[in-house]
């Protein structure tokens, strides 16, 4: 079988042919069919990941597959099931052995591609959203990086759950696919000055931030008094500093949200989150966008797209694409 994977961190991944795993006690085997990509996947080969798996790394995060084998202490009835998982590495491959408590049973009408785009961007943001931040109906919701995987779902969500929402993007182009997602207002971060520009659509209640850098600085200063401002990443490259002192005046929030990081000490956090969001997929109240599908052949091409921002949404790898 062939996995897309690392030999160490900092070298370049490489498609390499390695034996069918076995699956060992509390774990399935999938025959996976398609791996969302994610901004992480970068920094995991750069080890800058928060999390570092023993050597070598079989990269992707989210999956979804069949499956095909089950190990001891394990349902033998799961045998054929259609599920997705968010293992934190080992999607890039034709099989793979996973914690069975880890696998979620997909909804009938549901694609591979889609579950494979769905758990780590829609999980993120409805945690962050719901749990976090609490957004209420008619709060206005500003979302940095709003067309990128994570953005974009925060747009959605923010929606159905009755906010305001104002989407940052850079071009035209980008903006567009945010509005389809639901946004209200747009704000092109190439050309405008961001903090100038919420302001004048009244200030932000929740600011939304997978970038970090001058964007964090900027949405900080358009917030209003009480606002929550939840920190998801920085695509920027940019970590921001933040003055403590800042906060006080206006009585603001800061949370930080690493998504994987409840399954060590709240796993039913995003269990109960899943449910409700595969519920309103069934409902077909989301709908992932995913601009790219490409096979597992040109695995770097899509985290290419990932690293130079060409992709809107998701990038996901299908393991029966032709090459």
């Amino acid at each position: 079988m062939k996995r897309f994977q690392i030999p160490a961190y900092g070298s370049p991944p490489t498609l390499v042919e390695t034996p069918t795993p076995i699956p060992g006690p509390r774990e399935v085997r999938l025959r996976i069919a398609a791996c969302g990509l994610n901004f992480a996947d970068l920094l995991m080969i750069e080890g800058k990941y928060q999390e570092r798996p023993p050597l070598p790394v079989t990269l992707g995060m989210e999956l979804a597959g069949t499956v095909e084998a089950v190990g001891p202490e394990v349902d033998a009835e799961l045998t054929g099931r259609r599920v997705a998982v968010f293992a934190g590495s080992g999607g890039l491959a034709e099989q793979g052995c996973f914690p069975a408590a880890r696998c979620v049973p997909l909804p009938e009408a549901m694609t591979f591609a889609d579950a494979a785009a769905f758990q780590v961007a829609y999980g993120t943001s409805h945690v962050a959203l719901d749990h976090k931040a609490r957004l209420q109906a008619g709060e206005t919701l500003l979302v940095l990086g709003a067309a990128g995987g994570v953005g974009l779902t925060a747009v959605e969500i923010g929606k159905r759950m009755g906010a305001r929402v104002i989407a940052c993007a850079r071009g035209a182009e980008r903006l567009a696919v945010a509005e389809r997602a639901g946004a209200d207002h747009l704000i092109d971060t190439d050309h405008a000055d961001l903090r100038d520009a919420v302001l004048a659509l009244g200030g932000a209640d929740v600011v939304y931030d997978p970038v970090g850098g001058d964007q964090f600085t900027a949405a900080m200063r358009a917030c209003n008094p009480e606002a929550r401002i939840l920190v998801i990443g920085f695509a920027s490259g940019d970590a921001p500093r933040i003055k403590a002192n800042h906060l006080l005046v206006k009585n603001l929030t800061v949370m930080g949200l690493y998504w994987g990081g409840y399954l060590a000490f709240r796993p039913e956090v995003l269990t109960d989150s899943l449910a409700t969001l595969f519920q309103w997929y069934d409902e077909g109240l989301l709908r992932p966008h995913v601009s790219h599908t490409l096979p597992l052949e040109r695995s770097a091409e899509g985290l290419d797209l990932l690293r130079t921002r060409k992709a809107t949404g998701k990038v996901v790898i299908c393991m029966d694409q032709p090459a």
